[in-house]
């Protein structure tokens, strides 16, 4: 039962449920009670789909923030984890099958080789589109999805550092020391993020837009959550660290330029104009010290940078077409809306962001 000592108090509210699965997650979470549902369900449901990476992401948050009400305690609660460990294996199994590791002699250099190319005009990337054509609307919605991971950036990434050594371990933490702000609280990125919402108007509490999450985006960031808390997936967790400092850089600037072009505010431009400055440097400590000294440390671990590289690139291939999609149709890219009672903007920005879809 949910103890008034040890349930916390702060935390963000449980989401809605998105089927059976995450609907047991949910049921127990509030009522203290094992998870109940049917084992054909955990089987046969869509392991990329809303139900699988709703259920996925709640029990991963049982060992960030948790949710208010929710009793500290059930972060270890075994029959939550079990059922966490056949959604992992149903998600990793997909992640697997999607993303064949090269298997010529290099396969790190083949998965990371082509996004050290900036291509010239990529037509099908989102933050080409926001920069060139974006309206403030959607830059509202991107900022609003992207929050489910940048209201705890880097925090994901921790997890791997008592796995490293030498040279991997220090490229590692140098960079999660400027990630959390180099000792300055209000430098924190996680802090810059919430800052850039406010800029646009939107809510910073910590989990205010996962019910306005596709299933898309919850697997991006679950994607973080399962090969940090794994010692066994501690490679394709470099290398998912790996592909995002080095795809970063560029796509800050991209989206600096939308946000200056749109007017979305100071703290707006601020928190991608720190991170083409900081990523730029970051790239290269990734490259030669995280992903260099992890292999130096253990060779056997090179198939295991790569696929979380390439099956890093696989999920944002799929969000960027989620997002596309939606909004050359017109439509939201969120799974709901967002609200209309968001934080009002200012009168200028508010001409600019006009109505968003469907509201004309």
């Amino acid at each position: 039962m949910t103890s008034a000592v040890t349930a916390t108090r702060t935390g963000p509210r449980l989401a809605q449920a998105r089927g059976e699965l995450s609907d047991a997650v949910l049921t127990a979470l509030r009522t203290g009670s094992p998870p109940r549902y049917d084992s054909q369900a955990l089987l046969t449901a869509d392991p990329l789909g809303d139900d699988v990476q709703l259920a996925l992401h709640l029990l991963y948050e049982l060992h960030y923030r948790g949710f208010e009400g929710v009793d500290d305690d059930r972060e270890w609660d075994p029959d939550l984890l079990r059922l966490r460990q056949g959604l992992e294996a149903r998600f990793l199994h997909e992640l697997r099958s999607r993303t064949p590791v090269p298997d010529g002699e290099r396969p790190v250099d083949e998965v990371f080789g082509p996004l050290l190319i900036e291509p010239v005009a990529p037509s099908d990337s989102v933050s080409r589109f926001l920069e060139t054509e974006g309206e403030l609307w959607q830059l509202r919605e991107y900022a609003a999805l992207r929050s489910v991971y940048h209201l705890k950036e880097a925090d994901p990434h921790a997890w791997v550092i008592p796995r490293l050594t030498g040279r991997a371990k220090a490229g590692m933490v140098a960079i999660e020391y400027d990630e959390f702000g180099a000792g300055r609280p209000a430098d924190i990125h996680a802090r810059l993020f919430a800052d850039l919402m406010e800029d646009l108007g939107l809510d910073s509490a910590y989990g205010r837009y996962v019910d306005h999450a596709p299933a898309p985006l919850l697997a991006t960031v679950n994607l973080m959550s399962l090969f940090g808390l794994h010692r066994a997936l501690r490679g394709a967790l470099v290398g998912h660290f790996g592909y995002v400092e080095v795809t970063s850089s560029p796509g800050s600037r991209r989206l600096a330029h939308a946000m200056r072009r749109c007017g979305a505010g100071p703290a707006a431009e601020r928190f991608y104009d720190e991170h083409v400055e900081a990523d730029a440097v970051h790239e290269q400590v990734v490259r030669r010290e995280v992903v260099g000294g992890l292999l130096a440390d253990e060779p056997w671990l090179e198939g295991d940078i790569a696929f979380g590289c390439a099956a890093t690139v696989v999920l944002e291939d799929l969000l960027g077409d989620h997002i596309r999609a939606a909004w050359s149709a017109g439509r939201s890219a969120c799974r709901i809306p967002l609200p209309d009672d968001s934080r009002p903007l200012s009168p200028e920005r508010r001409d600019a962001a006009g109505r968003g879809p469907g509201r004309g």
